[in-house]
Formats: structure tokens, sequence, C-alpha cells
């Protein structure tokens, strides 16, 4: 998703979908611990869609 997208989610919608992202990169990283995997740029891009997730949730909370 693009970062426009997420600024167009609610609250609970962004925390939730926060959650599940952080629980899917938490597996990707064990999985690449104990196999490795075939892109590790995956976990890039994971930990970067979950950075621009939170940035729209604290716009969203700053600007009311």
């Amino acid at each position: 998703m693009k970062a426009n997208d997420y600024t167009k989610m609610s609250e609970t919608d962004l925390l939730s979908k926060i959650q599940e992202e952080k629980a899917a990169l938490a597996k990707m990283k064990f999985g690449h611990q104990v196999a490795g995997t075939e892109n590790p740029m995956l976990l890039r891009n994971k930990r970067r869609e979950i950075a621009r997730m939170m940035t729209a949730l604290s716009t969203l909370k700053n600007n009311g």
C-alpha cells in the first residue's frame, strides 16, 4: 500500500494492521534466521511498510 492509503484509514484500523504486520515481520525474521529467505529485501520492505503505517498513525494523532 502507499502512504496515502494509510492516511485514509481510521486509528483503530491502523493499530490492528500494525500489530498484524509486526507479527508477520517477526515470523519472517525467525524464518530468515533459521533457514534464510529467498529474497531478504522482503524484510526491508515489511519494515518500511510498518514505518509508513506508524507515521500515518502519529500524523493522525497529532492533527486531531
